[in-house]
């Protein structure tokens, strides 16, 4: 079997859903910025060498619709001859899109391919224009169509997540988010054109500016302003605005070669695929899918969590986060994920909590996240992973590059 490298991975920033700098900028304008960008990172490399692109999206209709990843890759100007196609796995749709291409460069059947994700939460909401859940079904096993974020007060609940718990997470999360923000840490960014519309003379005009930042971080964040904010899923729950993700609009792509092609464009790729598992857990609690996906994926690896130099677990909410971490055995070692602490290798520049969850994006975003941590801190391992709405888990496993 082949090997499936990475040689370039990018992402547009994460902004806030409806107040956001990209609540106004159509999504395939979002996918075809990030999709020029990660060509454009790899010397040599031009739109006719890329064979495939697939796109990871949690809700692919209206703006999102019509096959985006086609239309995205058209819109960008790569040949008739490059094809495309849209995936689905909620919020690990285009981690997805990203290990279907690792898995066909890996079997022969392609060698340049782009794996990526988009999700414009401003333009399209949560749950779709027209959710329509079977009625019978609903009845039978009403879990499946369950809020996420009740499903996060079973996880807080059933394993004894405290609000305080949350809170300590949430806090560090933008901490870690402001720190990198500062220092200039976010190199995947690519800086974003994005569109607005004011009223000027009783006239609607549009405007373009650059967004080449995430627009939801808190710096302000303190431990008294979190324990005042009400639950918000649960009238006694723990489970609040502050300790859970951002619902965010961004797009992210990712570049993948074959061991041949590498050698052909004379790219040194980031990183090696070593392995990516889904697995399933109730609906009801959905937030532990990682639990049970990470050791899978390491299982499949011949690899232990202590092998692992850097970890990117998506923040859906503070209490599945733990959870997961609690049952890796990484929660109780605070010097692994606190913002005060030099030792991190968990969401080391803050997680979906400060930089949000833009649900079919957050696969590639965090892809190259970790691609810029990996890189950053010399770790030989990471690990990218995710809660999935209905009940799953996925996990991917990379291996950096000599």
């Amino acid at each position: 079997m082949k090997e499936a490298y990475i040689v370039s991975s990018v992402r547009t920033p994460g902004c806030r859903r409806g107040k956001g700098a990209l609540a106004q900028t159509r999504p395939e304008e979002l996918l075809v910025q990030a999709l020029n960008a990660v060509v454009e990172r790899a010397p040599g490399v031009e739109k006719k060498d890329v064979e495939d692109v697939l796109t990871g999206c949690a809700f692919p209709e209206a703006e999102q619709g019509l096959n985006i990843g086609r239309v995205a890759a058209q819109m960008a100007k790569f040949p008739d001859s490059t094809c495309g196609a849209t995936v689905n796995r909620f919020c690990s749709a285009s981690l997805e899109a990203i290990c279907l291409q690792a898995m066909r460069i890996k079997s022969g059947w392609c060698e340049v391919a782009i794996g990526s994700g988009l999700e414009s939460m401003s333009i399209v909401p949560m749950g779709g224009n027209m959710p329509r859940p079977h009625p019978d079904w609903a009845k039978e096993a009403p879990d499946v169509y369950m809020s996420m974020g009740v499903t996060a007060e079973n996880v807080a609940n059933r394993y004894k997540i405290t609000r305080q718990m949350q809170d300590e997470f949430a806090y560090h999360s933008n901490m870690k988010a402001a720190n990198a923000r500062d220092k200039g840490l976010f190199t995947e960014i690519v800086p974003t054109t994005a569109v607005r519309f004011k009223e000027k003379d009783k006239v609607w005009v549009k405007e373009t500016f650059v967004q080449n930042f995430d627009d939801g971080i808190r710096p302000e964040t303190t431990m008294e302003g979190l324990a005042k904010l009400r639950p918000a899923f649960a009238a006694m729950g723990s489970v609040t605005a502050g300790n859970s993700s951002q619902t965010t609009d961004g797009a992210a792509a990712t570049l993948l070669m074959s061991g041949e092609a590498v050698k052909k464009f004379g790219i040194k790729p980031i990183a090696r695929v070593v392995a990516y598992a889904v697995a399933g857990c109730r609906a009801d609690e959905m937030g532990v899918g990682p639990a049970y996906a990470i050791p899978k994926a390491l299982a499949m690896a011949g690899l232990k969590v202590k092998d692992i130099g850097l970890w990117e677990l998506n923040e859906a909410f503070a209490s599945q986060c733990i959870y997961a971490m609690q049952q890796l055995g990484l929660y109780d070692k605070s010097e692994l994920w606190e913002s005060t602490s030099d030792k991190r290798i968990i969401n080391i520049n803050g997680g979906a909590i400060a930089l949000g969850h833009p649900l079919g994006c957050t696969g590639a975003k965090l892809c190259s996240q970790l691609m810029t941590g990996m890189q950053a801190k010399g770790a030989k391992y990471g690990v990218e992973s995710m809660c999935i709405g209905g009940g799953m888990g996925a996990a991917a496993i990379f291996e950096l590059c000599d």
